[in-house]
This record gives structure tokens, C-alpha cells and sequence, in this order.
């Protein structure tokens, strides 16, 4: 079955290749007449060659030009089921960037998980929401048929699709009518999360990973083009090898309006407060106890060392230990969100008012090789960091002059304490940690489907 989609695709690109090659040639041919009319008038009268091509021929090259650069208006779909509406990676970065080119004029459908709609979202951007409860809440299920209904009343000329829950009916849309377009945005290595994460029950893992692995290899066949997240996805997914796959990683997309920092963050004097900020995803895998246990020591060398704890947490263990954890310590730790979504903007200014971010990750397969958007968003802000000894986050860290990589919890805090008076970022904001690099690549492969 997937050989005889493949093949059938394959003879949609060629017929819509050949459509556009024939166009360009009945352009063409009117200068060839023109040539021709003009080389017999010049034999016959024996005049030299001109130097100007003909107006015709002029104008024809711009109109092919034109063709080339501009987009007709197109309408997008970007789904997932769990990532909210506010999602900074489906709305802040792809939904705000499909519907701002110069020039251009699309209009932009975010589904997902129920969240606050952000204010300033740009004319042309639209939200439906999929999913209302919880991720282990039967509005799961529900979510899948609102998505149908989505596919048939936008009738979308082109679906991204953010998540693999997503897949079966994307492909038998697509499947419904071959001219139609998807691209899947590979955020997580699936597969290996359920092996290695120990959420489901063991028996249920194999099953799991097989269903996940087999959807996203069939989507990889007949997807316009796939997206990964992290580099390190194209060595550890079989299916990445396509020449449609294009690495946009998740770099900071500052707020519509949000002045750039200009400076680094300057660190206080140690009898001063010090602001210290875990952000994201709450979980003992991204090292949030780990941000508690340091900032407890830190508080012996710096006494009014503060952390803010903002974010979502999946788990409920984890949440219930960490607000018993706050609760006995509210003058070290404040926690914001937990059992509910934090809008990013939320996140930006906690980062602006922040003196160190921490990212205490425990070393574990499906983290361990990509590079946290946490880490992004510090570096675009100007914020020191503390980092672990992963050798990729402490060469970009070190390559920028961004922070320190430590061990947590059991650095010396003394030594620690000294090193934070260290002058960072000497050299200005990094720019090579935003967004618009990766917009330019995804506008990129979108024009070659178009």
C-alpha cells in the first residue's frame, strides 16, 4: 500500500512539475519569434546584433520572476492535541511566521489543547480548540473527531501537523485527495520517550513504540516535507533521511513588541536578593528538586538567593512533592502555574526580571542530545546560566560566555559563590539564537510545495 501512495505522489509531483514547465515555455516562446524576426532583419540589412533584449522577453522574465517569489494566498492548518493554543513553537513561531511575510497574504488555523488566546495575535490568525481536559481525560478521544471536522469545514491547502496522534486522519485526508499537502514537525523522539520514560506500564511500551514508529515512517512517505526539532533526530530517526528534512530548532521568537535586551544581566552583590528561575516543563527528569536543592546551599553564601519555579506540570506525584517541598520553604521557593498553563509571556518577563537560569537536567536518552528552548530563551535575553556538564550545552554556553556548567546539586557552593562574580556575555547578545534563521528555512521548503 504505502509503494502504490508513494508512486502515485510521485506522478502528482511530476504532472504539477511539467504544468509549470509548460507555462514557462509558452512564455519563452513569444521570444524566440521575436529572435527570429529580428536575426532575419538584421542579415538582411547587415546590421550588428543588439545588445538589449527584446521589451517582450523583458517582460516575460519579470512575470516569471514574480512567480517564483510570491505565494499565492494560501490557508494553513497547524495541529496537536496537547500543546495549548499559546504553544510557542506551533503559534508563537510557525503560526506568527506564515502569516507575516512581506507581501504575502495567508490565513493561519491553530488547533490544540484549550489555554488563554494570546492579545496580540496578528490579523489572519485563527484558533480552535481540540481538547478541553486533561491529557488522561476521555475529551481525548473527542479531540480526533473536532480535528476531522476541522480538516473538512477549513478545507486547508497545506496541514502541519505537530503531533502523531494526528497522523491516521492527516494521512487519510490526504489519502482522500492527492493535491492536498502535509508536513509533519517531528518535536520529540516519540519512540524513544515511551521506551525510555517509564510512563506507561511495561507490556504496554513495545506496542506503543511499534503503532508511533510505523505511523511516522508511513507520514514520512507521503509528507511534503518533515521538520525536526533538534539535529540530533536525523542520526536517531530512521525515516529523517528524506531530502525534504529541514532542522528548525526551537530558538527564541521574541513577543510582538518586546524590546531586545541590550545588556546581560548583571549579578548583585551577595548581601543583595538573587533571582534565580527554573522555567518550562515541571518534572524530576528537567531537575526541578534538583533547582530547589541548590538553591538551598546557594543560600549559605548568598542569603536572599530567591527561586521562582514557573511552568506546567504533567504529573500529579510530581506536582503534590513539589508544593509539599514550597510549602515548607517559602522564603527559597516560589511556584508559579503547576496545575495550570502559563502563558509565554508570562515566562519572558519572569526571565527579564531573573538574575541566573538553571537548567539542572538529569542525564537521561531522550533529553540528553537536544538543546532545551529554555536554554534559547535564556541566551536571547541576556540571562547567566548554570548548566550540566553535557557537552553540547556547555560549548554553547561557553562559546557565548552565557554562564557556568556545574553539577547538580553537589557543587561546591563556595566556589560556586566566587564564580558568579564573573563578567558574562562580554560580547553582546548571541544572535545566532533567534527564530528568524529558522523562519527563512521553513519559508524555504514551503515554496517548493506551493
Amino acid at each position: 500500500m504505502a509503494s502504490v501512495v508513494a508512486a502515485c505522489w510521485s506522478r502528482l509531483r511530476s504532472a504539477q512539475a511539467a504544468s509549470m514547465i509548460a507555462r514557462k515555455s509558452v512564455m519563452r516562446k513569444g521570444y524566440r519569434n521575436e529572435c527570429r524576426k529580428t536575426s532575419t532583419l538584421l542579415v538582411r540589412n547587415n546590421c550588428p546584433a543588439p545588445t538589449k533584449k527584446p521589451k517582450q522577453f523583458r517582460e516575460n522574465t519579470a512575470e516569471l520572476a514574480s512567480l517564483r517569489t510570491t505565494m499565492q494566498p494560501t490557508t494553513f492548518l497547524l495541529a496537536s492535541v496537547l500543546k495549548p493554543l499559546d504553544d510557542t513553537r506551533m503559534y508563537g513561531k510557525f503560526g506568527r511566521t506564515l502569516v507575516s511575510r512581506a507581501g504575502e497574504r495567508h490565513t493561519v488555523h491553530v488547533a490544540g489543547r484549550q489555554a488563554t488566546l494570546p492579545p496580540d495575535a496578528p490579523p489572519g490568525l485563527h484558533f480552535h480548540s481540540l481538547l478541553r481536559g486533561s491529557r488522561l481525560s476521555w475529551e481525548r478521544l473527542g479531540a480526533q473527531g473536532r480535528y476531522w471536522r476541522l480538516l473538512q469545514r477549513l478545507r486547508p491547502d497545506i496541514v502541519i501537523v505537530h503531533a502523531p496522534e494526528l497522523l491516521p486522519l492527516t494521512l487519510l485526508w490526504q489519502l482522500l485527495n492527492r493535491r492536498r499537502a502535509f508536513l509533519y514537525d517531528v518535536r520529540e523522539n516519540y519512540a524513544l520517550n515511551i521506551r525510555t520514560q517509564q510512563v506507561y506500564p511495561a507490556w504496554l511500551r513495545g506496542l506503543l513504540v511499534g503503532v508511533v514508529r510505523g505511523l511516522e515512517t508511513v507520514a514520512a512517505r507521503r509528507a511534503a516535507g518533515i521538520l525536526l526539532a533538534e539535529h540530533s533526530y536525523a542520526d536517531e530517526l530512521p525515516f529523517a533521511e528524506s531530502s525534504r528534512t529541514v532542522v528548525l530548532e526551537n530558538k527564541f521568537q521574541p513577543e510582538p513588541g518586546q524590546l531586545l535586551a541590550a545588556a546581560a544581566h548583571a549579578l548583585p552583590p551577595r548581601h543583595a536578593p538573587l533571582h534565580l528561575l527554573y522555567s518550562g516543563t515541571i518534572s524530576a527528569l528537567n531537575g526541578v528538586f534538583e533547582a530547589v536543592a541548590l538553591t538551598h546551599k546557594l543560600r549559605h553564601f548568598w542569603p536572599a538567593a530567591h527561586l521562582t519555579i514557573i511552568g506546567f506540570c504533567q504529573r500529579p506525584e510530581v506536582l503534590t512533592k513539589l508544593r509539599t517541598t514550597v510549602a515548607a520553604s517559602p522564603e527559597t521557593v516560589t511556584l508559579v502555574g503547576g496545575d495550570t498553563l502559563v502563558p509565554h509571556a508570562q515566562i519572558v518577563a519572569a526571565i527579564r526580571r531573573s538574575h541566573l537560569g538553571l537548567l539542572p537536567y538529569q542525564r537521561h536518552d531522550s533529553t540528553w542530545r537536544c538543546v532545551p528552548t529554555k536554554l534559547f530563551e535564556y541566551l536571547a535575553n541576556g540571562l547567566p546560566v548554570l548548566v550540566p556538564h553535557n557537552p553540547r550545552w556547555a560549548a554553547l554556553v561557553q562559546a557565548h560566555g552565557a554562564g557556568l556548567a556545574v553539577s547538580f546539586p553537589d557543587e561546591p557552593m563556595a566556589q560556586l559563590a566566587d564564580r558568579l562574580t564573573a563578567c558574562f556575555y562580554s560580547q553582546g547578545i548571541p544572535q545566532d539564537v533567534f527564530w528568524a534563521s529558522e523562519a527563512t528555512k521553513l519559508w524555504e521548503l514551503l515554496d517548493t510545495i506551493r
